[in-house]
């Protein structure tokens, strides 16, 4: 049988168990360590982003500072995590070619995630691997997981969740929430589990270590010895952690782009949502820089990084963009699962029609506000219809739930219900996710051909398959507040039931009707 090594590397900083995961992928590269299993652990506290990820728009740095939480940058993709001490990390480190390993990425995914799955079920736990890359008992996440590769080195990771800071989670992360409620922890606690919820008590360390080990041994038929840290991994440990200490490594890898005239997009694929916000050269219609980020997987790890250079100064003309991307991925070594190059295309595509908005007068700081459906901004013929959201209606109002407005002058959506008036539009308060549904199927029988609406940015995030699928082109407008959908409380949405009050772009909603009603 064949024989791999257990390292467990016990509880370190957060730049020091990066700095371990770039030393451990560059040394099985070099064929110097032998294939490990690794187990981690954190002090301080950490956030971590997904490589392709920007710090500013996923961490609160200034809450993180202020509790001495460690924030640091993967060297895997996804989406950003919150590691207390008890949380334990589990990684292997392997050839990439090594022949116990499929050739294709979901495969890697199933086969290493199985490995886990069949550990937990030592523990008691009723364990499924859920694909993509999670792992969960009853629905629930217990664990997050994700690779990279360089070269002929592979590297996949895991986090365990064993118990659980929620409250801390939240507030480290960039959730937009000012006050912890009851209801908001508990949206949470639906979504996610720990070893202590669904066990009781939370077994020893040891156990629970073994207990993974047992799985790896099983699913991939091989033995485990424990090793130590080599005396070379040991030296070059000190060497390179004050780089993963730097601003450089941590912020400087996916730095926001300035604000001024940048034009931003979303694109959700299956694989994971591509974000895109590009400088842009308006009078001259070139891409000055790209930054790609989000929580999907690319290997190898730089290839988002090759695609933004291949965009510098790019012209801003579809046909380009697409033959060029394409161009791009076609012959590279390059899996993204979930992800095509006509994904990154669209993505790229739907940042560039941002300027579209801006020849036509919206202003350049608001265009990243406006988001459209089935069909750019301008082919959009002049909706009857304006759908707003029944969030955004006084929290008491006894209107809030229903579909229409008494226009009392006390919230957002009565002064939207006026510009209807003024622009001959029929108001429609939209109360739940199957209400919209219900009400964009009348409204296409009844041969209305678009809409405009309201709603916030991680609504149109989630369900941009559900507006694509209605068959209904429309523009939406962002709110200006707090949402449900960013709080996890998707299930509050889809029913109607979200208690919070949100507001309306009074002033960008007027000037869409103004260009829709002049076009």
């Amino acid at each position: 049988m064949e024989q791999w090594t257990c390292l467990d590397t016990g509880v370190r900083s957060a730049a020091q168990n990066i700095a371990l995961d770039h030393l451990q992928l560059d040394l099985m590269n070099k064929e110097k360590i032998p294939i490990t299993l690794r187990f981690l652990q954190f002090s301080p506290h950490a956030v971590l982003v997904g490589y392709h990820q920007c710090v500013e728009q996923e961490v609160r740095v200034d809450f993180c500072k202020e509790k001495g939480i460690d924030v640091n940058r993967r060297v895997t993709g996804g989406g950003a995590i919150f590691l207390d001490e008890p949380q334990l990390g589990w990684e292997l480190i392997i050839p990439r070619h090594h022949p116990k390993l499929p050739k294709d990425v979901d495969d890697i995914y199933g086969k290493i995630c199985g490995a886990t799955v069949a550990g937990l079920r030592k523990l008691g736990l009723e364990a499924e691997f859920r694909p993509r890359n999670d792992i969960e008992v009853d629905g629930r996440k217990i664990s997050g997981t994700g690779g990279t590769f360089e070269q002929n080195a592979f590297l996949f990771q895991g986090t365990l969740l064993t118990d659980f800071d929620v409250e801390t989670m939240i507030r480290a992360l960039m959730i937009p929430i000012e006050k912890l409620r009851p209801k908001e922890l508990e949206s949470v606690r639906e979504r996610v589990t720990c070893l202590k919820w669904e066990l009781g008590e939370l077994p020893e360390l040891v156990d629970i270590k073994n207990a993974l080990k047992q799985g790896f041994s099983e699913i991939f038929d091989v033995q485990f010895v424990d090793r130590e840290l080599t005396e070379e991994e040991s030296t070059e440990l000190e060497r390179v952690v004050p780089g993963f200490e730097s601003d450089d490594w941590v912020y400087g890898v996916r730095r926001p782009l300035e604000h001024r005239q940048v034009l931003m997009s979303i694109h959700k694929a299956p694989g994971g949502l591509i974000r895109v916000s590009l400088v842009a050269d308006i009078p001259n219609r070139r891409i000055q820089a790209a930054l790609i980020t989000g929580d999907f997987f690319a290997y190898p790890q730089r290839l988002i990084l090759d695609l933004e250079a291949m965009l510098k100064d790019a012209p801003m003309d579809m046909k380009w963009i697409s033959s060029s991307v394409r161009e791009f991925f076609d012959g590279r070594d390059a899996q993204i699962p979930g992800v095509t190059a006509q994904d990154f295309a669209d993505a790229i595509d739907r940042a560039i029609q941002k300027v579209r908005y801006y020849e036509l007068g919206i202003p350049l700081e608001e265009v990243n506000q406006v988001f459209t459906v089935i069909e750019p901004f301008e082919n959009i013929v002049k909706p009857p219809v304006l759908l707003l959201p029944y969030c955004a209606k006084l929290q008491g109002c006894e209107y809030r739930h229903l579909n229409d407005c008494t226009v009392c002058g006390e919230c957002t959506v009565g002064e939207a219900y006026e510009f209807a008036a003024e622009f001959g539009l029929e108001p429609i308060t939209i109360v739940s996710f199957e209400d919209l549904m219900e009400t964009l199927a009348r409204l296409k029988e009844k041969g209305v051909e678009s809409f405009i609406g309201s709603c916030c940015r991680a609504f149109y995030e989630k369900h941009f398959e559900d507006f694509t699928e209605a068959g209904m082109p429309g523009i939406l407008v962002d709110i200006d507040s707090l949402t449900c959908y960013d709080l996890g409380r998707e299930k509050d949405a889809y029913a109607g039931n979200f208690e919070s009050q949100t507001h309306l772009r009074l002033g960008l909603l007027r000037k869409v009707l103004e260009l829709k009603s002049s076009g």
